[in-house]
């Protein structure tokens, strides 16, 4: 029995149970992510390698190493995230990394796309957007909050550049927009009270660029090729990125939440 009660905690919490999760993972952004988090070319040490890839569907890639547990969520709302989470809780499991990789720009099956003009804009296609963009990560920082390791855990949502308000320029895509910049807040939000319940917790908002995934098929043509990224591509960037604001985010207490692209450039909110 130690005399200090924290270091024996924080001992136990290292050798506990501790996985990266993707939320999302039969994307192209989230298939490559898994990837990169499960093998053996990543930085040793840096995320855990033992992997849980959520999707609705329980989809596994060939290409995943063994120590990635597909689990399938076919019920994406709050009750089946509660079940989840509670379940981790049951299994001793922490989670030093979890990453937010859902999304939607356009359904045709369901008649959604982004708005070119006023006119176009419907309540059901807001209540879309914003389920899937905005309120589905809300759902995740709020359970998620009581698994994460309690010294420097990580979140990161993939959020979008035309969620910035101050870089708004060209209008349109109402829906889109308004979700992930209530995405933005959300997470900025979040990371306020995530710093008084966890010691230097990291949130961040990404902003992938254009990627050739089928989020953004439909508005490919006009993107120069060097600025169509692959999903392998990004995926790197964001843990590359990510790596680095973890290895300075004791020098500033008041950086818990960053809002950058794949460049590691700055988004403006």
């Amino acid at each position: 029995m130690t005399d200090n009660p924290k270091a024996e905690q924080n001992t136990a919490e290292r050798s506990a149970n501790t996985v990266s999760l993707v939320i999302g993972a039969s994307g192209g952004i989230g298939k490559a992510l898994v990837y990169l988090l499960a093998s053996a070319d990543v930085r040793e040490g840096e995320y855990p390698k033992k992997v849980i890839a959520l999707s609705r569907s329980g989809y596994k890639d060939p290409t995943w190493p063994s120590n990635v547990t597909a689990i399938s969520l076919p019920e994406h709302n709050e009750a089946s995230i509660a079940v989840f989470v509670k379940d981790l809780q049951a299994q001793g499991t922490r989670v030093k990394l979890a990453i937010v990789a859902t999304g939607v720009l356009h359904n045709e099956s369901q008649g959604l796309r982004p708005e070119k003009r006023l006119e176009d804009i419907s309540e059901e296609a807001l209540a879309t957007y914003f389920a899937v963009n905005s309120t589905m990560p809300a759902l995740w920082m709020k359970y998620l909050v009581t698994v994460m390791v309690r010294e420097n855990p990580s979140i990161v949502c993939i959020s979008a550049r035309v969620g910035s308000i101050s870089d708004n320029k060209l209008g349109g895509w109402y829906g889109y927009r308004a979700s992930k910049a209530a995405l933005n807040m959300l997470v900025k939000t979040a990371a306020v009270e995530y710093t008084r319940r966890l010691k230097e917790p990291l949130l961040m908002c990404y902003h992938p660029g254009t990627v050739d995934t089928g989020l953004s098929a439909p508005f490919q043509k006009n993107v120069k090729a060097k600025k169509l990224f692959t999903p392998e591509f990004t995926a790197n960037q964001l843990l590359t990125h990510l790596s680095k604001l973890s290895e300075s985010r004791h020098l500033n207490d008041n950086e818990s939440c960053h809002f950058i692209d794949w460049d590691g450039k700055v988004v403006t909110w």
